[in-house]
């Protein structure tokens, strides 16, 4: 079967390029992957850059352009319905979603934390210093809650005495291992 996937983000582009690296163009089991979409809300992003590596051209919507969430969530509802896209995944997307995007759209997003704990866009941080002795990250469904959908796949380290540095390098790592591994569960 071929999966077609969009990919958002809104900066870097390091979890898209991964993506790109690991799943585009390539047959895994039974099926084979093809990103259909690359969409940015950041015309700055570098994942720009990254896509172009791939001779992928981003779709730009700047949600500045949106009087409400709403109405620039039905763009980006329209563009990936066009695109036919399987699956949405949120790669360091950073937008809250309304339900005009979440009641149309079947998405995953990834977020580095161990979720339930420290939702939201400080998360590496909170994390970080918390009292835990163990940190990681986690694969959800896209749902109307902030980080809150049924968790598709975690993985945790142990903190031991990292730099933050050390730490946020170490989240990263896992992301890049996590999010390709949870696209082929789902569709395994």
């Amino acid at each position: 079967m071929l999966v077609k996937l969009a990919v958002l983000f809104s900066g870097n582009g390091s979890n898209l390029e991964n993506i790109l690296e690991k799943l585009h163009q390539k047959t895994i089991a039974k099926n084979s992957y093809e990103v259909v979409l690359c969409l940015c809300n950041n015309k700055e992003a570098l994942g720009i850059q990254r896509a172009k590596k791939y001779n992928l051209k981003s779709i730009i919507i700047d949600h500045k352009n949106y009087k409400t969430r709403e109405e620039f969530d039905e763009v980006l509802v329209q563009k990936i319905q066009e695109s036919k896209a399987d699956l949405t995944i949120l790669a360091g997307f950073m937008r809250i979603l309304s339900p005009v995007f979440t009641k149309q759209i079947k998405a995953i997003n990834l977020h580095p934390s161990l979720l339930p704990l420290f939702k939201g866009t400080n998360a590496i941080k909170q994390s970080y210093q918390s009292d835990m002795k163990v940190a990681g990250v986690s694969v959800h469904w896209v749902s109307e809650e902030l980080d809150g959908g049924e968790i598709i796949t975690q993985k945790a380290f142990e903190k031991h005495n990292l730099s933050f540095e050390q730490f946020e390098e170490k989240i990263h790592a896992l992301e890049h291992e996590i999010l390709p591994l949870s696209v082929v569960k789902i569709f395994s």
